[in-house]
């Protein structure tokens, strides 16, 4: 194998894998899903009818702890602009259970769950490190609404409870680390994973809760007050980028250029052993290739048809072998290395009766040895 072929076999190999490399350019969708942190959040207060404020915060050390992990999924669409710049539009949804609270220096049971959902606007960075690995970075901005579903925080001890059903919402801000591997047998498509952090601004107060007093019955509403909402989300997703060509097909396999013959034949007219134009055309050929094959001798062989006598073939194909190899010699041909044989009437390329005009045994044959 020479070293075009090789460049040949590695420009095939890795045309697809160029291709794949490519960064996003134009639209893309996208969509992911995958597991959600929810961090402890703060119970700051719970405030009821005139009178009725219980401060359950930072000072008693309120909490409300959720199960982990929940669920987070999300689909996106977005534009790339050629140069590892990406931005789009996203909608999320994360849900974690709640299991426990603490509130007063005392532990409750909790149940229900919150559910976020929302659209957040990203912006994100491509390396491409590596056709097969392309990492990425990012950071967001948007609005979350937290959905507390049938929230209840209650004492085991004396049955006395909170419900919350009520949504609120709040501006979210997100960071993102993760990395695409493209599939290189559909254009445009990538398998990606990644990290994300999540916090909402601000406090949220669930207005329409209800408190109860297990010991009287006693029921009246009360807005829970809390803060503190920051979310880490494991994802992984596919990412699809319309419009990539796909691979063009590999360039056609150049053969290999002939080897040069090693065999060449010069016919002759009836009974002459001078050059036809033709004669020294083929002539010329072989004096070009001797030069490029490998050679120890070349032998110029004359030949005659079975017409006139045996004795005067014989001289007549050496004539013709010594014609030829003139020729060679003026075109550059080392004489030293030319042998010549006169073979008259044997030897016949198209066997015949004797006395029979053959072009095709009028002839010098040309062998590089």
């Amino acid at each position: 194998m020479n070293v075009r072929s090789v460049l040949l076999a590695a420009t095939v190999l890795a045309a697809p894998v160029a291709v794949q490399a490519q960064p996003v350019t134009g639209l893309y969708i996208g969509a992911g899903a995958g597991v959600n942190f929810l961090n402890n959040e703060t119970l700051k207060s719970i405030t009821g009818p005139t009178g009725f404020t219980q401060a359950v915060g930072t000072a008693n050390n309120g909490k409300i702890k959720f199960a982990q992990p929940g669920f987070a999924g999300l689909g996106s669409i977005g534009w790339g602009f050629g140069n590892g710049l990406r931005l789009e539009v996203e909608g999320d949804y994360m849900q974690n259970k709640a299991q426990k609270a603490t509130a007063f220096g005392d532990a409750f049971n909790a149940g229900g769950s919150e559910t976020k959902y929302g659209a957040m606007v990203n912006a994100f960075y491509d390396f491409p490190v590596a056709p097969w690995f392309i990492p990425y970075i990012g950071a967001g901005v948007g609005y979350m609404d937290s959905w507390w579903h049938n929230v209840s925080i209650y004492a085991p001890v004396n049955g006395d409870s909170i419900f919350t059903h009520n949504t609120q919402g709040s501006f979210a801000y997100q960071a993102m680390a993760g990395f695409a591997v493209p599939v290189p047998a559909v254009p445009g498509l990538a398998l990606t994973a990644e990290y994300r952090f999540m916090g909402l601004a601000g406090n949220r107060n669930y207005g329409g809760s209800t408190a109860t007093i297990a010991a009287t019955g006693q029921s009246f509403p009360v807005a829970v007050n809390t803060s503190g909402n920051y979310n880490n989300s494991i994802l992984v997703g596919v990412r699809y980028n319309f419009g990539v060509a796909p691979p063009p097909p590999p360039p056609p396999m150049v053969a290999p250029a002939p080897a040069p013959a090693r065999s060449y034949l010069v016919f002759f007219d009836w009974d002459k052993y001078n050059l036809t134009d033709r004669a020294k055309q083929i002539i010329a050929d072989a004096a070009a290739n001797i030069p490029k094959v490998q050679h120890t001798r070349i032998e110029v062989n004359g030949y005659t048809d079975t017409s006139g006598s045996a004795k005067y073939n014989m001289a007549l194909s050496i004539r013709r072998a010594q014609t030829v190899a003139a020729e060679l010699v003026r075109l550059g041909v080392p004489k030293d290395t030319i042998a010549i044989q006169g073979f008259g009437q044997t030897h016949l390329l198209v066997p015949t009766a004797d006395g029979v005009r053959e072009p095709q045994n009028r002839r010098v044959e040309i062998i590089i040895k």
